[in-house]
This record gives structure tokens, sequence and C-alpha cells, in this order.
């Protein structure tokens, strides 16, 4: 017992010595190894499994699915495809990807109506699939165009809010850049969203005048067009930039308040249709109905 206890003590005791004496060298080649392997990208088996079928599968899939819509529609221009998603504020969708999304669309409306033929009746399926393929085809650009309408409203509804701020930036002594900066770090949404693209543009290299026409054509709403136009201009004919600010400010917040005028005009209208066609026969039941039935009662 004493002899296996004095080998054991004795092998720990060289194997602590071997590894304290060997630890420079191993610390020099472990330090070689990370600088031999610095900057190399190990690829796990699965995920580089699931690259291949993305490449090998989905990569050529979405491609078929995107040549659909144009070759359905010829006219269909791609730069406006992107342009709409841009004024959607949709970034992690590429143009080939919707497009590959409208394809997919069709051709499982197609798919659906063709299954519906087979299990049950044949002239509802075939009735189905032109309907099917054609609600798949376009729901996306009407979803996009939804939210292009939502966004536009809500850029609409913050620029005097907004405007204003820079007003006051500005009139602190801030330049616009830093007056566009301030406006990025106290509000926020889509109107902040693309002053923030904007500062990015300036600050790539692109001249200021070029930045705010890009943004104005992104968004696509008259207020925000003339609040660049005035910009421009100051800057061109050297007016106070924060007289301009407060001129457009006033300027959008009276157009906001005419547009809900507007809006509340046309309310009345809107509210006829369902009053018509879901309220008025539920009145005329409920008043008309027990003369109906004591007429009927009296007749017989």
């Amino acid at each position: 017992m004493l002899l296996a206890l004095a080998v054991l003590c004795l092998a720990g005791a060289t194997f602590a010595v071997a590894q304290v004496a060997t630890y420079p060298a191993r610390l020099k080649e472990r330090s070689l190894r990370r600088a031999a392997e610095y900057g190399r990208v190990r690829i796990p088996e699965k995920a580089d499994e699931l690259l291949r079928f993305r490449d090998r599968v989905l990569t050529p899939a979405a491609g078929r699915l995107a040549a659909i819509p144009l070759k359905l529609n010829p006219r269909t221009n791609v730069e406006a495809i992107g342009a709409r998603l841009s004024a959607a504020g949709v970034t992690r969708i590429s143009t080939a990807t919707f497009l590959a999304i409208k394809g997919g669309g069709l051709v499982g409306g197609v798919l659906l109506g063709t299954t519906v033929a087979a299990i049950g009746s044949l002239l509802a399926g075939f009735l189905l699939v032109p309907l099917l393929a054609a609600a798949g085809f376009r729901i996306p650009d009407y979803v996009l165009g939804s939210r292009i309408r939502s966004r536009r409203e809500a850029i609409r509804t913050d620029l005097p809010d907004a405007l204003d701020l820079l007003a006051v930036s500005v009139e602190a002594g801030l330049g616009f850049d830093g007056a566009v900066t301030k406006l990025t770090e106290h509000m926020s949404g889509p109107l902040v969203d693309e002053f923030a693209r904007l500062l990015s543009e300036i600050r790539i290299g692109e001249a200021r005048q070029t930045a705010l026409k890009n943004m104005a054509a992104r968004v696509d709403a008259p207020e925000l067009s003339a609040f660049v136009r005035a910009v421009v201009q100051a800057e061109q004919l050297g007016i106070s930039l924060g007289r301009i600010l407060r001129v457009q400010a006033a300027d959008s917040r009276l157009r906001r308040q005419i547009a809900a005028e507007e809006k509340a005009m046309k309310a009345p209208i809107k509210m006829m249709f369902p009053t018509v066609l879901f309220i008025f026969p539920a009145m005329f039941i409920v008043l008309l109905g027990p003369a109906v039935l004591n007429i009927m009662k009296v007749l017989k």
C-alpha cells in the first residue's frame, strides 16, 4: 500500500516537473499555431451541408421563380421594384427575392387550384386555378403598396415636428448636418430613418443636394419634396436656413390639417355604404316585421 502510494507520488512529481520544463516550448508552439490560423473561418459540417443545400437547391429555385414574373410581364422594371422596396422601408428583401415571392405565389395558386380540382369538383377547380394564381401573383404587390402608403403617411405626420427640431437646432448655431444628427438622436420613425440614410450618404462623400434629392425620390411625398427644394434653394441663394425651416414646418402642418379635414369630410360618404347594406335592412326587419306579421294574420 505504501509502495503504491509512493509510486503515485513519484509519477505526479515527474509529470509536474515535465509540465513546468516544457511550458515555454508549448506556449511558443500554441502562439505559432494561432498566428498560422488567424483569419481562417471554420465552417461546421452541418453549416457546410446547409450552405451546399442552399447553393444547390434554394438559390436555383428562387432564380427560376423570379424569372416567372419577368416572362409574364416583360415590361417589369427591376429598378422600379427596387425603388418601391426602398420606399416601403424594406431592406431585408432584395428585388430578386420579391420577384421570387410573386412567382412562388403564382405557382402555389396553380397547385392549390389543381389540388381542389383533383379532390373535389373539376369545374370548381378549373375556375379556382386562374383566380388563385392571380391572387398569389398580385398579393405581394398589394402588401407592398399598402406598406408604402402607410409609411408615406407616417412621414407626413412626423415632418412638422422634425422640421421644428431642425429649425431650433439650426437657430442654436448648428449646421444642417449637426441638426440632422440631433434629429436622429431624439426622434424615431420612418422619417428619421430617411434622415439617417441621408446623413450616411453625406458622410460617405455624396453631395448634400444630391442626397436630399435622393431622399425626396425615395419617399415621393409632396411635403418632403417641397422641403428638399426649399433647402436646396436656400443653399444656392444663401438664404437663412432657420427661417426656411420655420416656414416649411408651418406649411407642412397646414397641409396635415387640410388632409385631416378632407378625411373627416369623406367619412360620412364612406359610412353610407355599410349603413345601407347592413344597418337599414336590420332596422326594417325590426320595425316592419311585426306589422307584416299582423297584416298576414288578418288576411288569413
